[in-house]
């Protein structure tokens, strides 16, 4: 496992695999397919959003069951990024900042993409109180429009509710990302990191949350790879963790790793 750059994960919404992968409405999705990596047998881990948001970054659902206002005295991995010496940024788009704690915001224009509402629901690192608690560290969760990619080692990005798909279309979705991945992939701290892109769950209950499409884009990856092993979540945690030796955190321990050769 490579010891990347930076890694950058993009959480779309609410889609199933079969609506992203070989869709029309999604050409250029599928275009990073084609030239990069596809997780093909991953499931998000349960109903409704948030849970999910919280797996991908702790290691386990902490307890939550629902889309509500989490406190979450729990080790993640924002707080492991930053005791290793590294880096963290979250960009969600539309987020209010001055470590705002509500459920949502009114949708505003904040870079690419249509004008959403911000959900909390979809800003995982709020939810901890390492970081909620703390000004200076929540001072790391802005919105998109100033959006970076070499201003941190581990950046995580939440669009906002149109631009995820959740309020909206797989055409909506796939555009925004059009817009807004290549400022990744174009930008110099591209060189030798990774990009996952994923949902956060699907509309079935395949696995628990549904069969979800993910995205490994990196440079150097053959085309048309495929990881083709069970996977979910906590396989994205498990990856990143490898890659820069941090503790597993969770069921982080027992998932399988997202491989390709690099």
């Amino acid at each position: 496992m490579p010891a990347f750059g930076h890694v950058y994960v993009i959480v779309m919404e609410n889609k199933e695999y079969g609506s992203i992968v070989g869709s029309a409405s999604a050409p250029y999705i599928n275009s990073l397919i084609a030239r990069y990596g596809l997780v093909t047998s991953m499931d998000a881990e349960t109903h409704p959003s948030e849970p999910n948001y919280i797996a991908l970054t702790s290691g386990g659902l902490q307890g939550t069951n629902s889309d509500g206002a989490y406190d979450l005295d729990v080790p993640n991995l924002f707080d492991q990024v930053e005791a290793s010496g590294r880096t963290w940024h979250v960009y969600a788009q539309g987020y209010p900042g001055n470590c705002f704690r509500s459920y949502g915001a009114a949708a505003v224009t904040d870079g690419p993409g249509a004008a959403g509402d911000y959900a909390r629901k979809h800003n995982p690192a709020i939810s901890y109180t390492s970081i909620s608690g703390d000004p200076s560290r929540c001072a790391r969760i802005t919105g998109l429009a100033g959006f970076d990619p070499g201003a941190a080692d581990f950046e995580f990005i939440a669009p906002n509710e149109i631009n995820d798909m959740h309020s909206s279309s797989v055409a909506a979705g796939d555009g925004f990302l059009a817009a807004f991945v290549p400022t990744i992939t174009g930008s110099p701290a591209f060189a030798n990191s990774v990009l996952f892109i994923t949902w956060d769950e699907g509309d079935t209950s395949v696995g628990g949350g549904g069969h979800i499409a993910t995205i490994v884009v990196a440079p150097g990856l053959v085309p048309g790879s495929h990881f083709d092993g069970p996977a979910t979540h906590y396989s994205i945690l498990r990856t990143i963790e490898l890659a820069w030796d941090l503790p597993l955190l969770g069921e982080a321990a027992a998932a399988s790793t997202i491989a390709f050769g690099w």
